[in-house]
């Protein structure tokens, strides 16, 4: 894929701005920025646009900008120019693609037919932008037009907001998903910079949905390892799970026949793409101990942090 679009596949999601005023294009960059996401498609709907990405992108240039809405050679031309890297179109215009396609522009058209998406692969395209997502059928036809078009990649936009990013981000499919709802034109018009910088922390999270999945112990043996399974399952109700290297109680607690990473044991955080978390932490400057990554069908489902947390290590899990 391209190294472009596999920074906006790390991201996972891509906030769709409109800007009437060219003059809240930093402010709103900085809100991104500080609510942890460096990416932005700043639609050509408005005059602003242009002027827009051009302040943007000489203020923050580590944002990832994109230029959507794209209708025209000329606006590819004027996009790129001010700094955007990416195009994004709402239709499948043949001669916009073929005109970034020479130009190795990654060009993102929208899509709502199996006929576009041949066009799509004609051109060599590996992601498309299906839109408007939820008016064309949502998730459930992304996943039918994925049947029959393996290699295809999607960034579902339109109708997607914080209640079901998480469901169309869990399709391995989908590269990311564009939305507004943080970005939206009355908080920027009036100038909420600070509401827009939390609704960004909002759906951060939601993209990667962190959650606690169970605690590890460390025991020094199979015989303590089996007596701490049971004493959960025996107290509190806990079904125990014996398993190669430890024992389960109640999915919760994982008791450990031989003492692995962490001084008293780990602590996993389940996420929704171990990928997309390990970028989005690295950029906040966790470092990870990639010896103890480990892997299932090519993707990576666990990883540990170098750090330890008062004697516990903590790893992501795939959830």
């Amino acid at each position: 894929m391209n190294q472009i679009l596999e920074k906006i596949k790390n991201i996972g999601i891509v906030p769709v701005v409109v800007l009437d005023d060219a003059e809240d294009a930093k402010p709103l960059a900085k809100a991104l920025l500080d609510g942890g996401l460096p990416c932005a498609e700043v639609t050509f709907r408005t005059e602003a646009a242009e002027e827009s990405i051009k302040m943007i992108n000489e203020e923050f240039p580590e944002m990832l900008l994109g230029a959507g809405t794209v209708l025209t050679t000329e606006q590819v031309d004027r996009a790129v120019s001010a700094g955007a890297k990416f195009i994004v179109s709402p239709g499948l215009n043949p001669d916009i693609v073929k005109y970034c396609v020479e130009k190795s522009i990654p060009i993102v058209p929208g899509i709502a037919s199996p006929s576009e998406i041949e066009i799509a692969l004609s051109f060599g395209l590996e992601v498309v932008k299906f839109f408007p997502a939820e008016a064309s059928g949502g998730l459930n036809m992304i996943k039918a037009l994925s049947a029959p078009y393996t290699t295809m990649k999607f960034m579902p936009t339109g109708g997607i907001n914080e209640k079901n990013i998480q469901s169309y981000l869990a399709f391995d499919k989908i590269v990311a998903c564009g939305g507004s709802w943080m970005v939206k034109n009355e908080l920027i018009s009036r100038k909420e910079f600070d509401k827009i910088k939390e609704l960004t922390k909002q759906a951060v999270q939601l993209v990667h949905g962190f959650e606690l999945k169970h605690i590890g112990i460390n025991c020094e043996n199979d015989e303590e390892a089996d007596f701490v399974a049971s004493s959960f399952e025996n107290i509190f109700g806990f079904k125990k799970k014996d398993g190669n290297s430890s024992i389960f109680a109640g999915g919760v607690i994982e008791a450990m026949k031989t003492p692995y990473l962490g001084k008293k044991g780990h602590i996993a955080i389940g996420t929704n793409n171990v990928n997309r978390a390990m970028s989005y932490l690295e950029s906040c400057g966790v470092k990870f101990n990639m010896d103890s990554a480990k892997m299932a069908n090519g993707k990576l489902i666990a990883v540990y942090l170098e750090e330890e947390f008062s004697g516990f290590a903590v790893h992501l899990v795939q959830k």
